[in-house]
């Protein structure tokens, strides 16, 4: 009998980012279908709290607070995670912010502070945690991307350069880690309505244009997004590495919608 391809039981997964939105939905997501999950992300009291849940699913887990725009924070976890479970076998990088802004007005400081985060932060963890993951034999690597990583939005240059570039770096580091047993894939929501951009797009004009672009016409919910998180976490991605898997309702898919 075929074993079940997507089981995580055994495995230790780190998401970064884990605290709100599309990040805490992965992470319960990966317990629920049997990892151990390490969720982290800035804030003490939200990290204890997803920690529970994580611990409430009959997993295990480590509550450790990371700065993603500080190396030595990415690599204190790191090493804690090592100390506690011996391994790491997939990493999420979901830690992102936006703003929305005339690009004529975008300082050089809030330019740098969302690649800070939004690339340069993924580039940390890919770093940090790349000896684990090779050791692991079964490396996952899955970083969460953007409709903006193909396409532009009005007044958020910014944000969409650098899931532009997060989509270009997974397709880098997938070629360069291949030979060692690292697969690295990107999953791109549509428009998922949460905490980071819930003010831009629940009952403004701008919502509404992206509703009718929609051919399913509605937003996605994040939980709709973990089926596609534990395909790429999996040994059911074994062969597939470099890829961004869009979950958008037919957004990019679509041309004429009425």
């Amino acid at each position: 009998m075929m074993r079940n391809c997507l089981e995580l039981t055994g495995r230790v997964a780190v998401v970064i980012g884990a605290t709100s939105g599309i990040g805490r939905t992965l992470a319960l997501g990966l317990a629920y279908h049997g990892a151990d999950v390490v969720p982290t992300g800035r804030r003490r009291d939200a990290v204890k709290t997803i920690c529970r849940e994580i611990e409430l699913a009959g997993r295990r887990t480590l509550c450790q607070i990371t700065d993603i725009t500080s190396r030595k924070s990415i690599e204190a976890l790191r090493d804690q995670v090592m100390e506690h479970f011996g391994r790491v076998d997939i990493l999420v990088n979901a830690a992102g912010i936006t703003f929305r802004k005339p690009t004529l007005e975008v300082s050089e400081d809030e330019w740098e502070e969302l690649f800070d985060t939004d690339l340069t932060g993924a580039l940390r963890a890919c770093q940090a945690f790349h000896a684990p993951l090779k050791a692991s034999g079964h490396g996952r690597i899955v970083n969460v991307a953007s409709l903006g990583s193909f396409v532009a939005f009005n007044e958020v240059a910014a944000y969409c350069a650098a899931k532009s570039g997060l989509l270009s770096l997974t397709r880098s580091l997938a070629c360069e880690w291949a030979q060692e047993g690292i697969s690295v894939n990107v999953i791109a929501p549509g428009v998922f309505p949460t905490e980071l951009n819930d003010d831009l797009v629940s009952g403004t004009a701008r919502g509404r244009e992206m509703l009718m672009r929609t051919p399913m016409r509605r937003f996605g919910k994040p939980e709709e997004l973990v089926g596609v998180a534990v395909l790429l976490a999996s040994d059911g991605a074994s062969f597939l590495t470099g890829q961004a898997i869009t979950v958008d309702g037919g957004y990019l898919a679509s041309g004429v919608n009425s």
